[in-house]
């Protein structure tokens, strides 16, 4: 199944070209709500997917939504869930089963009759005046356009177009913010006892055990860093139709040291957040000290080239097979632990293309467009209201840890931070580049925003709305033949309205965040 399992493979040069009104890169459910709003106004559209597949997380195992306030829900993101729901034949339902979400993007896309050019890789992009004008591919693929849209997780359309970003935590100073920057004293997904780091406990020369830094820790609180929050996979597992956890290539067995340590030392909490989702299958998400997230090992993916990521993304799949792998099958997990979770395997009825494993490694931050507006924890705790608000944020800020190392002769997690929020608005701006920097280009899911405030705004819902908003500004700009920061807000909200988007919060509506955070503790 392995030689299915792939990010990036280099294709043989097919020289196509291809003329629309706008090309979207990403066919996540940001690009293909953009795609869909741009076709029902009349225009012309293509999408170019560097994966072979379309929907991104929403399609590969993160079947439990985060959604946050319910009523928060609009446009094409309300009738995605409309439509998982009369699937399942029920009033409301928001998780779901990996092939149920693909088949209704598939549908949508069918529908309306929108190409998806799949396993395309940006080489380079020709600017003329602050307009991209068009997009070449590894496989010379090139795509002409007077409107470009980046839905994609990576944030490569911007970085090539010479749009600024950052890839890190800003210092807590840098937007006068409480919880950005190092993260210590976290009260989430901590080592519960004292856990010795060494290979021979209590021996420094013995060296560290696996996936632990040696680093010396000197930064305070708030601190910046170029660190990001660890990715995963969201495994859909079951334990009816399943296929036993297979052991991975290149699997080490001392990967999982720690956590065998942490086992000994009475925790066993790696599965715990394993939600249910419909029909015995289920969305297992990282929980607790050490489990699913590959900790510290993705700093260089976001700026990486695209061999390296492919390096990057074997590792991922290499260390999350082989934790299941280890836990259903190595003599010194306790038999109990070991029965527990040999009970599941992998959904024999999902990602059939690649041996069922979920086919998107879960890029829950990336680059971050500095654009013409930041999102920052003032929005998200309601210090600051936008002035131009085009969609609704309700989850909490969400961060999971990004380094582990050594403090006090312990080992020690960093970077987890979970605050409750209140459902906040999010501006226009936040999607648009500076317009010194690039006029023709609308960013939906590497928007501008500091890193704890994306930390909330990065749910799949809220990129599906932004997605839709981002459609609708590409449109009036083809419209007006103007700039995407010169066209009328108030132009913007009309039709997002009329589109069934939620722009503004109501008070009146129900909402309750202490009490959502205790029911999705430990969140994505």
């Amino acid at each position: 199944m392995w030689e299915t399992v792939y990010y990036y493979r280099k294709r043989d040069k097919r020289q196509q070209h291809y003329k629309q009104d706008v090309l979207i890169y990403g066919a996540t459910p940001a690009g293909i709500t953009a795609a869909i709003t741009l076709k029902k106004k009349g225009y012309d559209v293509r999408i170019a997917e560097c994966s072979r597949f379309v929907g991104g997380m929403t399609t590969s195992g993160l079947g439990a939504t985060d959604l946050g306030a319910e009523q928060a829900i609009g446009g094409l993101a309300k009738q995605f869930y409309d439509e998982i729901a009369h699937h399942y034949r029920i009033e409301k339902c928001v998780r779901f089963e990996p092939q149920v979400a693909e088949r209704i993007f598939k549908t949508w896309l069918d529908d309306h009759r929108i190409d998806v050019q799949t396993e395309q890789f940006i080489e380079s992009v020709l600017l003329e005046g602050g307009q991209i004008q068009q997009i070449i591919m590894t496989d010379g693929t090139n795509y002409e356009a007077k409107q470009f849209i980046d839905a994609s997780y990576e944030g490569d359309l911007l970085a090539h177009a010479g749009v600024e970003y950052i890839v890190g935590r800003e210092a807590s100073t840098d937007y006068k913010e409480i919880y950005n920057g190092v993260q210590f004293g976290t009260q989430h997904h901590k080592f519960e006892s004292f856990i010795d780091p060494y290979i021979e406990e209590g021996n420094p020369e013995s060296g560290l055990l696996y996936g632990i830094s040696d680093e010396v820790v000197k930064e305070q609180n708030g601190a910046g860093d170029h660190r990001i929050q660890a990715y995963n996979f969201r495994m859909c597992l079951t334990k009816e139709q399943k296929v036993p956890f297979p052991k991975p290539n290149g699997y080490e067995r001392n990967h999982y040291a720690l956590l065998l340590r942490y086992i000994k030392a009475g925790h066993w909490d790696a599965m715990k957040l394993h939600t249910p989702l419909m029909n015995g299958k289920t969305d297992l998400n990282n929980h607790g000290a050490f489990s699913t997230d590959f900790i510290g090992m993705n700093y260089a993916f976001p700026d990486a080239n695209y061999e390296e990521r492919e390096k990057m993304y074997q590792q991922h799949v290499t260390y999350i097979a082989g934790l299941l792998y280890f836990l259903a099958n190595d003599e010194e997990v306790p038999s109990a632990i070991r029965e527990e979770v040999s009970q599941w395997g992998l959904a024999a009825d999902e990602f059939a293309e690649t041996g069922n494993w979920p086919r998107q490694l879960y890029i829950r931050e990336a680059r971050r467009m500095i654009g013409e507006y930041v999102m920052t924890e003032h929005n998200a705790l309601q210090r600051i209201t936008c002035e131009q608000p085009i969609a609704i944020a309700s989850f909490h800020m969400d961060s999971h840890h990004c380094r582990r190392i050594v403090v006090n002769g312990r080992v020690m997690n960093e970077g987890d931070i979970q605050v409750p929020v209140k459902p906040f608005t999010i501006d226009l701006r936040s999607l648009l580049p500076k317009k010194e920097h690039c006029i023709n280009l609308t960013v939906p899911v590497c928007l501008s925003a500091s890193h704890i405030a994306y930390g909330s705004i990065r749910m799949e819902p809220v990129f599906m709305m932004l997605g839709q908003a981002a459609g609708t500004v590409a449109a009036i700009a083809l419209q007006e033949g103007k700039p995407v920061q010169d066209i009328s807000y108030e132009q913007v909200k009309q039709q997002l309205t009329e589109q069934g988007q939620v722009v503004e919060w109501d008070e009146s509506f129900i909402d309750d965040p202490l009490r959502r955070m205790e029911e999705t503790f430990g969140g994505k």
